[in-house]
């Protein structure tokens, strides 16, 4: 596997390493959502029960532990089918850099948005869905190129930033009934967080010491000659110097 730290711009313009972190990439969320459908076609064949003994009951400390299985659980196919888009698409671009650290923020994402949920929500439902990972991968991708000093993927995350701000918005409470807007904001603030942990922290290259040595031997060579004042052609030669010659 390629390494996933690069530290400079012209390795991530080389094409035939843009093609393999794609590749990457998409195989990476191709079997995510594969794995994600096939526990919602056992889940509602089992008529649900899945998510009924594995989704989260907030304030309950039996189900506590359930925060890393409830992101992986929908009620119905429509519950799946809405979060599938953007889970495709977030998910992508978080994992563009690097499979390793996908899926350490997937786990990340997947605690701060299910534990915000289990300490805010009402008691009174069983919470599950990938709404909160959704938030987390776009927190990720909006933040990541800043923090990486990567000139591209800041670009990615400004466009993406502004085109689906108003996702934020059922991030607060009370704007979107039915919806845990705990959930999407843990997610969101974990993606954030992310996007430091996860950060670049390959070392910038060292300057090649003989690449140093020829440069203090070009500007010396360039430097202007020094006269002897007790030359005959002092004087001529200061003149000249003024005159720009």
């Amino acid at each position: 596997m390629a390494s996933e730290h690069r530290s400079s711009t012209a390795s991530t313009l080389d094409p035939v390493q843009m093609i393999a972190d794609a590749r990457r990439a998409l195989f990476t969320m191709v079997g995510v959502l594969a794995a994600i459908w096939s526990i919602q076609l056992v889940n509602w064949m089992d008529d649900y029960e899945l998510g009924k003994r594995f989704g989260i009951i907030p304030q309950d400390l039996g189900r506590l532990p359930n925060i890393v299985t409830a992101p992986f659980l929908h009620w119905n196919w429509a519950h799946l089918e809405a979060n599938s888009g953007p889970l495709f698409v977030f998910g992508f671009l978080a994992a563009y850099r690097g499979v390793k650290k996908f899926l350490g923020l997937t786990l990340l994402v997947a605690l701060t948005s299910e534990l915000t949920s289990w300490v805010f929500d009402s008691p009174n439902r069983i919470s599950a869905g990938a709404s909160g990972v959704v938030f987390g991968y776009f927190g990720y991708v909006v933040l990541r190129g800043i923090f990486d000093r990567n000139p591209i993927d800041t670009l990615i995350g400004v466009v993406l930033g502004a085109s689906y701000a108003y996702m934020v918005t059922s991030a607060l409470p009370g704007v979107a009934p039915g919806i845990s807007w705990s959930a999407h904001l843990g997610g969101l603030v974990g993606g954030l967080a992310g996007a430091w942990i996860f950060r670049n922290r390959a070392p910038r290259p060292a300057a090649d010491p003989k690449s140093n040595a020829n440069a203090k031997a070009k500007a010396k060579s360039n430097a202007k000659p020094t006269t002897d004042p007790s030359s005959p052609n002092a004087a001529l030669l200061k003149e000249l110097d003024d005159l720009g010659l």
